[in-house]
């Protein structure tokens, strides 16, 4: 069957918002001449939004007509908002006309409502226009003794929103309920829903993208933050970066441990995610800057993500195993950050991790620890914190990077446990370390668990944390039960 030749497709324009994170949320831009709205609950960052991305879309080409209908002063609501270094007062006035509806909408009287709205459109011809708050009108609606009904204004202040060569925004507070039973979202091109929550102190802010015709949004609840710049979004992991980078390399890196690097037949291939797992002063870390520093040496530059001591504590615990990398940050082939926010999310990490890495590019990363790095989340999103890792992880390792993470577990001396909350499943290869009772001595052994397509030794050995950095010793050999801790002399058979 041959296609019919259909001529060719009208291309929309996208306009960038100016928040950051939030075009790559609704797919790519904002579609131009859209009918969008912002809708949620109070204190969520409606109004913010919707002038964060008036501020950055408007120009005298494109002039902007913000009408306010909060039932506030215009004047408060502008002062207030000139807080944000998105607030540029030289367009206030020209760039952008801010309308204050406030004696109409106190009126009830929605004919001149609509009337003002529609001849200050006609009048200016802008490229943006903004309503907020569409919630104030309803009120003045029921309120007032007008003769246009609410329905009607709906239908004609919509009709004017999606026919006007401008693209529109209806900001209001609006429920979940709301979005089966008001046409005026039927009608909308693009309806962004912005909500907030708190959990044991935690105050976390979201964003979905619930509709975003002639594009394929990010689906799923984004993160977002108000600062003193305004709002940013952290969207939701879903696939490795963009570009295809080809088959990883036939290579294989060297963890900066000559026997270490045998026992994983030959070193950690290149793009692997790699778990180092062990109790608390196991040498996790010690392994993890042994790691880094040898790929320094070799001229491959690297990150270093830190959640439970500041950097500065790092290089200085770097420096008591004899590694000194203080001269490479200078140089900028190192980068070490810091991430300690008590209501992080998994998105929001990736995204400093990823311009870090960037920014250096990095070939080697060290994520120090996961245990610390989950519990530097905010509650909320500490429930799928498994599948996040797993997102997260893929998207690092398909951006060409080699991982390797850290992560305690508790001595058991009865079981062997070889990552915290079954998160082994995530990486490719894992490396164990755990203290065992040999002749009445503590001692550290060391065994490569698993490496994913690659032969590995499965022999325990012992090893140091020597001024020089990390040892392997020899293999723990004529022992029975040296995974229970209790390393017992094997018997003689019988003879």
């Amino acid at each position: 069957m041959t296609a019919r030749n259909q001529g060719p497709r009208e291309v929309i324009s996208r306009l960038e918002t100016g928040v950051p994170g939030l075009d790559e949320a609704i797919g790519g831009g904002l579609p131009e001449y859209s009918f969008n709205i912002i809708a949620g609950g109070a204190g969520a960052g409606k109004t913010t939004l919707a002038q964060q991305t008036t501020f950055a879309l408007s120009s005298p080409e494109r002039p902007a007509l913000y009408f306010t209908v909060m039932g506030e002063p215009a004047l408060k609501m502008l002062r207030y908002q000139q807080q944000f270094t998105f607030f540029d007062t030289a367009k206030v006035g020209t760039s952008i006309r801010f309308i204050d509806l406030s004696r109409e909408v106190l009126e009830g009287d929605l004919d001149a409502l609509l009337g003002r709205i529609v001849g200050q459109v006609e009048e200016v011809k802008p490229g943006l226009v903004v309503v907020d708050s569409f919630r104030t009108v309803i009120r003045a609606a029921d309120a007032g003794d007008g003769q246009l009904s609410l329905a009607a204004f709906v239908q004609r202040l919509t009709l004017h929103l999606t026919a006007w060569q401008a693209t529109t925004f209806l900001v209001g507070e609006y429920s979940q309920g709301e979005l089966q039973d008001n046409p005026v979202f039927t009608v909308a091109d693009g309806i962004l829903w912005l909500s907030q929550s708190m959990e044991r102190n935690s105050m976390v802010r979201k964003l979905q993208v619930v509709k975003m015709r002639g594009q394929a949004p990010v689906p799923g609840l984004h993160t977002m933050r108000i600062s003193d710049d305004g709002i940013q979004v952290f969207p939701r992991i879903i696939r490795r970066p963009p570009g295809d980078l080809g088959p990883p390399p036939d290579r294989r890196l060297s963890m900066g441990e000559a026997t270490l690097d045998a026992m994983t037949g030959g070193g950690i291939p290149a793009w692997n995610s790699v778990l180092v797992v062990g109790p608390s002063g196991s040498g996790k870390t010690a392994l993890a800057s042994q790691y880094i520093e040898e790929g320094l040496k070799l001229g491959e530059p690297g990150v270093v993500a830190v959640f439970e001591e500041r950097p500065r504590e790092y290089l200085k615990r770097a420096r008591a195993f004899g590694l000194d990398l203080e001269e490479t940050i200078r140089t900028g082939l190192l980068e070490i950050i810091y991430l300690r926010p008590l209501d992080l999310s998994v998105d929001e990490a990736l995204l400093e991790i990823e311009a870090a890495v960037r920014r250096v590019g990095a070939q080697r990363l060290v994520i120090d620890s996961l245990s610390g790095f989950e519990l530097a989340l905010a509650p909320t999103f500490r429930q799928d914190f498994r599948e996040s890792l797993y997102r997260m992880v893929g998207a690092l390792t398909g951006s060409g990077v080699t991982v390797l993470m850290t992560a305690e577990v508790g001595t058991s001396f009865s079981s062997l446990q070889f990552s915290p909350d079954l998160v082994s499943f995530l990486t490719d290869d894992i490396i164990l370390q755990r203290y065992v009772e040999v002749e009445s001595r503590l001692q550290k052994v060391m065994t490569v668990v698993k490496m994913r397509g690659s032969e590995h030794s499965s022999e325990l050995r012992t090893y140091e944390i020597t001024d020089s950095g990390l040892v392997v010793g020899e293999a723990l050999t004529g022992y029975t039960g040296i995974i229970t801790g209790v390393a017992r002399h094997e018997l003689p058979g019988p003879g």
